[in-house]
């Protein structure tokens, strides 16, 4: 039997990476649809349940994916108040890639920390990466400073990640004033940008005055890069005792979990692949 990935996009076109990526993973048929809501997408998810056999659906999988990651979460929660009984199949929500890349991003900063021993800051933390960065060091045991430009929104979303993971060793900063920035970075031994495409967060000055550092990770594939003086192709460049990593240095492991997390679909019926279950996969792969 065929196996058949349904992919939900929220944007009105389906994203062709996404397409790609599910084609890359050996996925035999692809059926992709644009501009899907929470509103209209429950026949499409009757149509994927009830064409086969219950013993059958672990050949049919959803991908959810699109720019928006808030309208994907409200997305994922109606497809799965959908399933019901024996009527399940498989569900991954990756929305603008922010699981996969923040899993990559952690795998990659263990391979150089003790991340329970770690003091991390995210800078762009309130972002839809940055705040997966944040759940998934937290949830290693790292002490975790969230950066924004805004101390409200900063608080807001450790209120929210406080909801998902232990947060008792998370902290929010502004991180736009010089001040706030060097009260966010003192004695941290890991920095990761994760802001907007084309947005600088911390200068270099700002960067070689953390005189603990270890790793920078910046997750911006577009120039000016978030942290300045890392190259897009850094892959563990060091420089002294500290290293360095890019958006392509971290990419060729966000591809890897990717594709692992599509075939794994088809493995059960039942999978739900949210930021925890993709990051886990990813520990495995490593």
């Amino acid at each position: 039997m065929k196996t058949i990935l349904i992919q939900f996009d929220t944007d009105p076109l389906p994203s062709t990476f996404d397409r790609v990526v599910a084609i890359d993973a050996g996925v035999d048929e692809l059926f992709s649809y644009g501009g899907v809501t929470p509103d209209n997408v429950e026949g499409l998810v009757h149509g994927a349940i009830f064409t086969r056999k219950p013993s059958d659906l672990n050949h049919t999988a959803i991908f959810i994916g699109g720019s928006n990651v808030a309208a994907g979460e409200a997305l994922l929660k109606k497809v799965t108040k959908t399933l019901f009984g024996p009527f399940q199949v498989s569900v991954m929500m990756d929305s603008n890639g922010s699981n996969t890349t923040a899993a990559a991003t952690v795998i990659a900063a263990a391979r150089h920390l003790d991340l329970s021993q770690t003091t991390a800051v995210v800078l762009g933390g309130t972002g839809p990466v940055g705040c997966r960065v944040a759940q998934l060091l937290l949830s290693q045991g790292a002490t975790v400073r969230l950066g924004s430009r805004s101390l409200e929104r900063s608080a807001a979303t450790c209120q929210m990640l406080g909801k998902i993971v232990d947060a008792s060793k998370l902290t929010p900063h502004e991180t736009v004033t010089e001040t706030g920035m060097a009260g966010a970075c003192h004695q941290a031994e890991l920095v990761v940008a994760a802001g907007a495409a084309g947005t600088q967060l911390i200068s270099t000055s700002q960067l070689s005055s953390i005189s603990t550092l270890k790793l920078a990770i910046d997750l911006n594939a577009v120039a000016p890069a978030g942290i300045q003086g890392v190259g897009v192709m850094d892959k563990a460049r060091s420089e002294g005792s500290v290293h360095y990593y890019g958006a392509i240095g971290v990419g060729g492991t966000k591809m890897k979990i990717h594709l692992a997390a599509i075939q794994s679909l088809f493995q059960d019926n039942d999978r739900m692949l949210d930021t925890a279950s993709i990051f886990e996969l990813g520990q495995a792969l490593s």
